[in-house]
């Protein structure tokens, strides 16, 4: 009798451990099946950033040598957003470890909106090119040279403030 419950029981056990070994597989299929899919999904690389940014730095200089300081603000804003994002999805690049070269450029121009003061606005916004060609240059981008813009990026955004 003995005997035939310690089968009962050992049989029990066999089920189950083999209900849990189909169970783990089948979790383990469905994780690998995941992965696949997320390593696929489309993530935007540096140089999309870069551009991104690169729009927001012209659109923010015609917006403050217009004066519409809320939309200077939405664009120094979006550069910082941008960023932020470039320092999330772009881990795997060296050259993220200098992206900080540019925040006090950034926080000069952010003091100036607020006081929308044109001089500071002005030379923040040099500041900030000129460190934007310096993070270039440290990590071997030399030849991406970025200017005070000259024309709009954009030709059908009025820069000038409502009235």
């Amino acid at each position: 009798m003995k005997i035939i419950v310690f089968l009962i029981i050992a049989t029990c056990f066999m089920v189950i451990a083999c209900n849990q070994s189909d169970n783990n597989q089948q979790l383990q299929t469905k994780i690998d099946s995941l992965q696949a899919r997320l390593n696929d999904t489309y993530k935007p690389g540096l140089g999309e950033f870069m551009m991104g940014i690169q729009e927001h730095h012209a659109k923010l200089w015609f917006a403050g040598i217009n004066k519409n300081w809320q939309l200077a603000d939405f664009e120094v804003h979006e550069i910082g957003e941008t960023l932020d994002d470039v320092k999330k999805y772009c881990t795997d690049r060296p050259e993220i470890k200098s992206l900080g070269i540019i925040d006090p450029a950034v926080n000069t121009i952010k003091a100036a909106i607020s006081k929308q003061d044109m001089d500071k606005f002005k030379a923040g916004f040099t500041e900030l090119t000129n460190d934007c060609n310096a993070c270039h240059k440290d990590n071997q981008h030399g030849f991406n040279i970025i200017t005070i813009p000259t024309s709009p990026p954009v030709t059908n955004q009025d820069f000038r403030p409502v009235r």
